[in-house]
């Protein structure tokens, strides 16, 4: 599943591509992609004649300001990849919405596991009302507010592993499994430590951990893990600077010690038992 990173390497690549040209038509080719409005012709005739602003992230989140001071909301779930490309080029078995910018080029969701979704949020809406995911994020990991203290008070009110914490969404929002393992190793913390048992110092490591993790996998232009494409169709850089994500039996890039891989609430979480405890 794309997380913060991946997503927000295709927000940064949207918004090198796609601003201010009027979007001219569409094709929906899977109506389940489209969660609202509810008819897919409606979701294309609501954004024809629109040009997007803007793109921001919210979490795993896109979100597209138009110009109509309506919303366009995509989740990419588990495998979507928001594909800009010239409407000339042959359509891939998974294509499932098609946006049109002008007469060459479109905005092709394209999304294998058909668990992606997009949304049309009308002007004056709330945005929440119609995308109800986005009432339940916690604070972004770049945030101000994502403060120490902000992180120990959420995870003192939930007694779990705290791989399993960290992968809940009103805790550390955009965070998933690949970047949960990576912060765990570089703060030095087990993954089935219970989140209770956690103490100050391991907090603030914990915090710079995810918050330094995130950065190094946006600067690499997200990973290649589960066939992440950006908007230009090419792969992230960061899977083979991973610490330990994926990496079961290969050695500790600091100790030699033998990655380990465990199952922690039916995700699998990789870590070093030597540096981890």
């Amino acid at each position: 599943m794309p997380e913060l990173p991946e997503v927000e390497t295709v927000r940064r690549g949207l918004n090198q591509l796609t601003l201010h040209q009027p979007i001219t038509g569409g094709d929906v080719l899977l109506t389940s992609t489209v969660a609202y409005p509810f008819a897919a012709d409606q979701f294309i005739r609501d954004l024809k004649g629109n040009t997007i602003e803007s793109w921001i992230r919210c979490g795993k989140y896109l979100l597209a300001e138009l110009s109509s001071s309506a919303w366009l909301g995509v989740h990419l779930r588990m495998t979507g990849q928001l594909l800009w490309l010239n409407q000339e080029e042959s359509l891939h078995k998974h294509t499932r919405v098609r946006l049109f910018f002008g007469k060459e080029q479109e905005l092709r969701f394209v999304d294998q596991r058909t668990f992606g979704k997009m949304w049309y949020v009308p002007s004056g809406v709330v945005r929440e009302e119609i995308i109800t995911g986005l009432g339940k994020l916690a604070i972004d990991p770049f945030a101000v507010e994502f403060t120490p203290e902000y992180l120990a008070t959420k995870l003192a009110k939930v007694r779990r592993p705290i791989k399993t914490a960290l992968l809940d969404q009103s805790i550390v929002a955009g965070l998933g499994n690949i970047y949960a393992d990576e912060a765990l190793f570089k703060s030095g913390i087990l993954p089935t430590t219970i989140s209770t048992n956690i103490d100050k110092k391991q907090i603030r490591s914990l915090r710079m951990a995810i918050i330094e993790v995130l950065s190094a996998s946006i600067a690499a232009g997200g990973t290649t893990f589960s066939n992440f494409l950006n908007v230009k169709g090419v792969n992230g850089n960061y899977g083979g600077e991973a610490w330990v994500y994926n990496r079961a039996g290969d050695p500790c890039k600091v100790c030699g010690s033998m990655i380990q891989r465990t199952k922690l609430g039916g995700r699998s979480s990789h870590f070093c038992p030597q540096c981890q405890s």
